[in-house]
């Protein structure tokens, strides 16, 4: 089943400003302005993103959050995130899974194998 369309988002509702990060990255960190936090005017959420050094990479990784979140909030569970989340989740338990059977049955052959060695040891007392 295909995902719906990314979500977009139009720059003429958003208000885009670059602040100097914080946490973790020393000088750099303090003196550059590469964070980027954008606020989306029609419902106020606020999302920001110091990911990278790079303002750029800040900007398109933000506008991708913005977008996400703002899908998530409209179309909740059938939003595109939702969707992913719920296939990787599935696929995940589906791993589990398979590898719990796996081990159940490497055990079962084990113990099988070592009655079946107990009981030949006997025969030939």
């Amino acid at each position: 089943k295909p995902l719906p369309p990314k979500p977009t988002v139009d720059d003429n509702d958003l208000i885009e400003n670059f602040l100097r990060g914080s946490g973790p990255g020393g000088q750099k960190i303090n003196k550059t302005t590469s964070a980027v936090q954008l606020i989306h005017i029609p419902t106020g959420l606020v999302v920001k993103s110091q990911d990278t050094r790079s303002r750029s990479q800040n900007r398109v990784i933000a506008r991708k959050r913005l977008a996400e979140a703002l899908d998530e909030r409209e179309h909740g569970e059938a939003s595109r995130s939702a969707i992913k989340r719920d296939r990787q989740s599935k696929k995940k338990s589906s791993r589990a899974k398979k590898s719990r059977r796996k081990y159940r049955k490497l055990e079962e052959e084990k113990s099988r194998q070592e009655g079946g060695a107990a009981v030949g040891e006997e025969d030939g007392d």
